[in-house]
């Protein structure tokens, strides 16, 4: 996948996010969609200055579009918008996301115990041909690529399992985590642990166990905070929160 293509994944899922509670100018949601998908891809680096005077002056408006926007963002984890200080992109430190990923492990277990027990043939046959996506970007060795075949996943996932409420919770933390999984999967070996994972979790959907669901999908989120963990600890912080 190109970084053409993971951007425009990154602006489709923002602008598929906030346009639920966007009832702003469209302008307002261009902004977010641009400057989000941006954050997400790492084009601007975590902890990065938003100067909305610059940005004013990109889009050919004045500072108040801006400012709604950031603010969008702020809502849903990409944006920090300190009191008296220039709005940034995010840095989260690691009780965030140890916070993120363990509610995350909790939701989607809940998800796939549904899924398990409640899905259709149909619903697991779609879930099967996108872990099929999920290998193809494996074996490519295409992070981008199996970062959002993994949210495709998650997302037919969640419809399949009909727990609105989870799938609404879910959905509130997926812009928070897009970077943070990229970075965990860019580990060796984890992609393809990922992968196994999937695999099994499909077998458990043909068989109807929700509890080895439950287990499969928990293990998984919770070894991917254990390696964001592990990298936190090394000197390359770029997530953590810093109030220098």
């Amino acid at each position: 996948m190109t970084s053409e293509e993971s951007l425009a994944n990154a602006r489709n899922t923002i602008r598929r996010i906030i346009a639920g509670h966007d009832d702003g100018p469209s302008l307002v949601t261009q902004i977010a969609v641009d400057v989000g998908g941006e954050i997400i891809e790492d084009m601007i680096p975590p902890g990065h200055d938003l100067n909305s005077v610059e940005l004013a002056r990109r889009y050919n408006t004045s500072r108040t579009p801006i400012r709604e926007a950031l603010m969008l963002l702020e809502k849903e984890g990409l944006v920090d918008i300190p009191p008296r200080r220039r709005p940034r992109s995010a840095l989260h430190d690691i009780q965030t996301i140890n916070e993120i990923y363990r509610t995350r492990a909790t939701l989607l277990g809940l998800i796939s115990a549904d899924v398990a027990t409640g899905a259709t043939e149909e619903e697991v046959a779609g879930l099967r041909d996108q872990v099929g996506r999920m290998e193809e970007a494996c074996r490519a060795g295409d992070i981008k690529a199996y970062v959002w075949a993994n949210i495709d996943f998650h997302d037919l996932n969640a419809r399949a399992s009909n727990n609105q409420t989870a799938k609404r919770i879910v959905e509130s933390l997926l812009l928070r985590t897009i970077s943070l999984r990229r970075w965990s999967l860019s580990q060796p070996g984890r992609m393809e642990q990922s992968l196994d994972d999937h695999r099994r979790l499909i077998k458990a959907y043909e068989t109807h166990d929700d509890q080895l669901a439950t287990a499969l999908v928990r293990a998984n989120h919770l070894a991917a905070l254990r390696q964001l963990e592990r990298l936190l600890a090394t000197p390359d912080t770029r997530f953590r929160r810093t109030d220098a």
